[in-house]
């Protein structure tokens, strides 16, 4: 059950272990089984100690490289969690055994051991002749398999190199001069094995087990820095030293293809400033705050295999801000509305705010400094003229745009939040009266009710109609609300409200069925 990978201390216990097992085969006096019982005690505390440094292990990780390199460190995780998996079924299956067995041996005494330690029938009968050492040895060769599998190896040899170093296996012993060749099981758990022996043997399948699981799962961890670079992104680029050239000027280019490696975020700074990496690019993004030509060096340090750091520059870029060429609009979308101010944002190419005349054909527009707001009271459309001023005084037309005159859109009766449906008794009697809310829409525009009508129809008796001058509820319709029961139903109708354009409108009904 040895492997190459176990400690020199480990060595020792292996080999004691096999020392004590001959002196079982030949005679079993207190001195043995005592030795047996040391050893079972310090084999558990060494996988104990092994266990705890696993856990810090993948803890570590966890909160380290999972968490700032997930898209890297993820595949590594899942790997590692195989291993710990397989390694925890083995483990439950081994100490589920090793309680069968001390019960069949009466327990603990006082002493701390096995009542019944040199028992030499209950090891062969449930073990051996029951066949559990079989199952326990079918279970020790499907965890190798997983770490096996698990494990990183470049070449095949390598894999078939590894399944004899492991420290767990249940591999028959080799057969000695003048003896029966005896298989693991028999070797193990045999007749002659007493009871504290075959719980030994039990706890440092635990030990391999454990030593194991750690060079496996520290094989696989290491794996995350072994490739730090790993170049399986390509892009097309296209770099020019100027997107805005002059008429009678020559537009140039270059054109490359770029590697990166798309799980590794370097480290990428411009003027001392760390920007956000995705995907292996930094994004450098400065707010153009004046006018003029602005130069930046990128600088990308990159994490090598040996831990160390490589820098990489970019060249000198340059950047010009001006004003902007270009204005947009959405046609579609000029629209002004009456009774509400309407804000638009105006500039031109090649002209500084304090240079820019906006005129309106119907209505008023007011303010500076590009920000103006439009005041419109008939539907309709109008044109914004915006003309700049030139040096001696004269002016000249920059553009113009077009948009299209409409009435706030009717809002909605909300009565308790909603606009019909089904409402419980107890809200319907809180409430006191009803609004008038314009929904989806971006300019505040509040709307006045000036009457509703309502209808309460209870069960079984005629209708109470009552009128309102407002949107609160009269003393008549709270007296008619507080009668309504399960299954009435309230009407809101003949609504009118006037907006901030000043024209009262009527508003849809609204009817609610009291739950």
């Amino acid at each position: 059950m040895a492997g190459a990978n176990e400690t020199p201390r480990q060595k020792m216990m292996g080999i004691l272990y096999l020392v004590l097992l001959g002196l079982a085969a030949t005679t079993v006096t207190d001195h043995v089984l005592d030795a047996f019982r040391n050893l079972t005690e310090s084999l558990k505390t060494s996988s104990e100690n092994v266990k705890a440094n696993v856990d810090n292990a993948l803890s570590s990780f966890e909160a380290t490289k999972l968490k700032n390199e997930p898209e890297r460190a993820r595949p590594v995780w899942e790997k590692a969690q195989k291993v710990k998996k397989a390694i925890a079924d083995l483990d439950k299956y081994i100490s589920d055994t090793k309680n069968e067995l001390i019960k069949m041996g009466g327990d603990i005494d006082e002493t701390g051991d096995i009542k019944s330690r040199d028992d030499i029938d209950i090891s062969p009968r449930e073990m051996v002749r029951k066949g559990k050492a079989k199952i326990l040895r079918e279970k020790i060769e499907a965890a190798r398999a997983i770490i096996i599998a698990e494990w990183p190896t470049k070449t095949p040899q390598e894999k078939e190199d590894l399944k004899s170093k492991l420290a767990l296996n249940a591999q028959d012993p080799p057969k000695r001069k003048g003896s029966i060749k005896a298989s693991w099981e028999e070797t193990n758990f045999g007749d002659g094995i007493p009871l504290t022996a075959a719980i030994t043997a039990l706890t440092k399948i635990q030990a391999d087990m454990r030593n194991t699981e750690a060079e496996a799962v520290k094989k696989i961890l290491g794996e995350v820095d072994k490739a730090v670079i790993n170049l399986d992104r390509f892009d097309a680029v296209a770099v020019a030293p100027t997107s805005y050239i002059l008429t009678g000027q020559q537009y140039t280019a270059d054109v490359f293809l770029t590697a990166s490696d798309s799980k590794a975020n370097p480290e990428v700074t411009v003027g001392g400033q760390t920007l956000k990496v995705v995907d292996g690019k930094g994004l450098y993004t400065v707010t153009a705050s004046k006018e003029g030509d602005y130069k930046w060096v990128g600088t990308i340090r990159v994490k090598q295999a040996d831990g160390t750091m490589k820098e990489y520059k970019t060249k000198e870029q340059v950047y010009t801000v001006a004003r902007p060429s270009a204005v947009v609009s959405p046609d579609k979308m000029n629209v002004f509305y009456i009774g509400v101010p309407n804000p638009v944002s105006i500039s031109a190419p090649g002209f500084s705010k304090d240079k820019i005349k906006v005129s309106i054909s119907a209505g008023e527009i007011k303010g500076s400094g590009g920000a103006y707001n439009v005041t419109v009271s008939q539907v309709g459309k109008v044109m914004v003229t915006v003309t700049g001023m030139l040096e001696g005084g004269k002016t000249t037309t920059l553009g113009a745009s077009e948009f299209r005159i409409k009435r706030i859109p009717p809002p909605r009766v909300k009565f308790g939040g909603k606009s019909g449906g089904k409402l419980s008794t107890g809200a319907m009697k809180a409430q006191n009266r009803i609004f008038a809310v314009l929904e989806d829409f971006d300019f505040d525009a509040p709307f006045a009710i000036q009457h509703f009508t309502m209808y309460v129809m209870k069960p079984r008796s005629e209708p109470m109609v009552f009128e309102s001058n407002s949107n609160a509820f009269t003393p008549a319709m709270t007296a008619g609300m507080q009668g309504i029961t399960s299954g009435s139903r309230v009407t809101i109708d003949n609504v009118f409200a006037t907006g901030p354009d000043g024209m009262k409108r009527q508003l849809d009904p609204i009817t609610f069925t009291v739950e």
